[in-house]
């Protein structure tokens, strides 16, 4: 006698998975005659449907530290982040005085290459450099 669509029927009704769906040997008759999900509700209310327990698992705790590529953090060198910030800021500057048409193409490539190179050391000198392209 193959109940298996019983059993997919009382998953569903009583909302559980149907490998927690154990049915009562002595009242199987019963359960083959079953059609409705009310009928289902009132065998397990008679006790003929039983629902398993959840098997849980053991829990595995987190191992704390793994070294791989994700976690290791490197400190930046204040040189370097010095560095970016003056490149950040003089290259800002150029791009404004090439939005505006004071400075040719060629010359803006120019001195992108030379902030670089790292030959201006502030915003300052950059100016005095390119002298009289300001207003």
């Amino acid at each position: 006698m193959n109940l298996g669509k019983k059993k997919i029927l009382a998953a569903k009704t009583l909302q559980v998975g149907k490998e927690r769906i154990v049915f009562n040997i002595e009242r199987l008759n019963e359960i083959k005659e079953a059609i409705t999900k009310q009928d289902i509700r009132d065998l397990f209310n008679n006790k003929a449907i039983f629902i398993k327990e959840v098997n849980g698992r053991k829990k595995i705790e987190k191992r704390k530290n793994r070294r791989r590529k994700g976690s290791i953090k490197k400190s930046i060198k204040r040189s370097k982040e010095k560095y970016m910030i003056l490149a950040r800021k003089l290259r800002a500057y150029l791009f404004e005085l090439r939005r505006k048409d004071l400075l040719p193409p060629e010359r803006y490539n120019h001195l992108r290459r030379q902030i670089k190179a790292g030959v201006f050391k502030s915003k300052n000198h950059l100016k005095e450099s390119i002298g009289g392209f300001e207003k």
